[in-house]
């Protein structure tokens, strides 16, 4: 089910809201309505995934209890094993199957499986806990709670990746405590923000970018659309993610929670290092922790660090996509993160200007590589941009040009949420937004968020 999708926002939404509500006072009906719509939520999609998310939750709960039963320290390393075979297999098997033909020329004939929505991210909800487990630092959870840290719907699709601290201790908590005016009005206010997000700019720019890469993979592009793209592309994901990052905390202040953020105006760091602070931040912080340091950071000379930053990055970029698209975007991140570091190290500042400008340069020849559905079809968008500059049309110009400014110097959701207060003129203000906006949405086709393929 799509937060951008009709069935959402007018059946499903409105329908938990009024339930959670009318149980605020009962904490254990409360949450055992709210996983049962996280459940629904999630099998909506595909009802046959409903035992995966199950089995995930069940084994790895039980592998916890076995924890706090014993002691071992082996127990979440096998639960760890387990969560990383389980995305082998479904995201990976295909792939890593490629490989070895490529390497060997042997055939390997394997059924077709589709890939589950959310996998990538409920199981790094898994793997955060049992590794927290494994060093001592997390609590017993119930069932229950333990269930909804995995499940709970605002983030188990695409985010933001959640600590289990961050939630489980605010499920215990009545949506109806001391300052829910102020949550429920900024909850709504984030919804809308992202909806118009997604709506007004991921999609519209999704129609001038996503044809040109999908002609890519079959031949040659012109210059024009392979700049159109190119230059669509950057802005169509920062919207379409930040919009769809915003909606899961909104959603999640309207039931109570607060939820993590995930963006922080990325287009205007002044170089790779800040940039990754402020983009998809839960997943940089996943990655610090719990790659990247673990690989020794920068405690033990420069070359673990390289060696380490390059290994986090590349297996970030893999954790995007089963494909080496990602793989080599990943690496070139780790590349520039380095050249970062050395820089410091052994050079006076960048300034700060030049900073940014090639920052957005680096970002906008890797953000092709994420995006084209292979390598050949990156080397043909690449090709045609050497070929000349130019736009396909001025409309396309024009709504590039318009997303840029918003994402260089308008204010960020999360600063206009937070001068909001329940004002009575927000609630037809908010009724007004939701109309137009569904309108909006129902005179075109509603696209799927990007991270809704990881």
């Amino acid at each position: 089910m799509l937060f951008n999708s009709l069935p959402f926002i007018l059946g499903f939404l409105p329908l938990v809201l009024l339930g959670y509500w009318f149980l605020a006072r009962r904490d254990g009906p409360r949450l055992a309505f709210l996983l049962v719509a996280s459940l629904i939520f999630y099998g909506y999609w595909d009802w046959r995934f409903e035992g995966l998310l199950l089995g995930s939750i069940g084994v790895n709960w039980l592998l916890a209890e076995a924890y706090f039963r014993s002691r071992n320290g082996a127990i979440p390393a096998v639960g760890i094993v387990l969560n990383l075979a389980s995305l082998a297999v479904f995201k990976y098997l295909g792939f890593f199957a490629s490989i070895v033909s490529d390497v060997t020329g042997w055939q390997a004939y394997l059924p077709t499986i589709l890939l589950p929505i959310g996998i990538s991210f409920f199981t790094f909800h898994n793997i955060m806990y049992l590794a927290d487990l494994r060093t001592g630092k997390a609590p017993r959870y119930r069932l229950i709670e333990f269930a909804l840290y995995i499940s709970l719907f605002p983030q188990i699709l695409a985010g933001p990746l959640v600590r289990y601290y961050e939630i489980v201790p605010q499920l215990r908590l009545s949506p109806r405590r001391e300052g829910w005016e102020a949550r429920l009005a900024q909850g709504i206010a984030l919804f809308l923000l992202g909806l118009g997000k997604k709506i007004l700019f991921a999609d519209a720019l999704a129609s001038h970018a996503d044809p040109v890469f999908a002609n890519a993979a079959l031949g040659a592009v012109t210059p024009g659309e392979a700049w159109t793209a190119a230059l669509a592309f950057p802005f169509q994901i920062y919207f379409d993610f930040s919009g769809y990052s915003d909606m899961a905390i909104g959603l999640g202040l309207m039931l109570g929670f607060t939820l993590p953020l995930n963006f922080n105006a990325p287009y205007r760091s002044t170089g790779l290092r800040e940039f990754w602070q402020r983009w998809h931040m839960t997943l940089s912080r996943f990655l610090r922790d719990y790659l990247y340091i673990p690989l020794g950071g920068n405690r033990h000379g420069l070359g673990r660090q390289i060696m380490a930053l390059l290994l986090t990055m590349g297996l970030g970029g893999l954790w995007h996509g089963a494909g080496w698209g990602f793989v080599l975007w990943g690496l070139l991140h780790g590349a520039g993160l380095c050249a970062g570091v050395l820089w410091r190290r052994f050079l006076r500042p960048m300034p700060v200007a030049l900073g940014w400008v090639l920052l957005m340069l680096f970002l906008l020849v890797t953000w092709v590589l994420f995006r084209a559905p292979s390598l050949a079809a990156a080397g043909h968008i690449y090709a045609a941009m050497a070929g000349g500059v130019g736009l396909t049309r001025p409309d396309a110009l024009r709504t590039i040009l318009l997303a840029a400014c918003v994402a260089l110097l308008g204010p960020t959701s999360q600063e206009i949420a937070a001068r909001l207060r329940p004002y009575a003129w927000l609630a037809p203000a908010a009724a007004l937004a939701t109309a137009l906006l569904l309108f909006k949405l129902g005179d075109g086709p509603a696209y799927e968020f990007i991270y809704f393929r990881f």
